[in-house]
């Protein structure tokens, strides 16, 4: 009986390390761009030339999307993960398939105006755009 409990507490570590690691690649992501959109800024600088400075705005939107894929895979995952841990062992196939939590609070639509990604990137990109315009008089 400790075995198949085991089991499923292994399928639940399994779930839990790509939650995980879709937490980590969104703060990366994150910080990515802020590295990135400063190199743009020092790059136009030093070379006086203002037209990098356009390319932080999109690479922005990049980011967000990007960064907004890495928050629908992990409510995918946490949705796994809660319906796994409600299941007896018997019932659990020790999938990591998440295409079932499709939808809902789960569509990338969702996921990309979510208040974490929207507290974040429209400011990146208003600051970017703003500084690109005053630079660029």
């Amino acid at each position: 009986m400790s075995n198949i409990n085991d089991n499923k507490i292994k399928h639940l570590e399994f779930i839990q390390l790509t939650i995980t690691r879709m937490n980590v690649n969104s703060f990366l992501v994150k910080g990515w761009l802020v590295t990135l959109v400063a190199a743009i800024f020092v790059l136009s600088e030093k070379d006086a030339n203002t037209k990098f400075l356009w390319f932080a705005p999109f690479v922005s939107i990049l980011f967000w999307i990007l960064d907004a894929f890495f928050i629908v895979t992990e409510r995918k995952y946490r949705c796994l993960y809660d319906q796994v841990r409600t299941l007896t062992e018997s019932q659990i196939n020790y999938s990591m398939d998440v295409s079932s939590f499709e939808g809902g609070k789960n569509s990338f639509f969702r996921c990309l105006l979510s208040l974490t990604l929207l507290l974040f990137y429209p400011i990146i990109i208003a600051a970017s755009i703003l500084a690109s315009s005053f630079i660029n008089q």
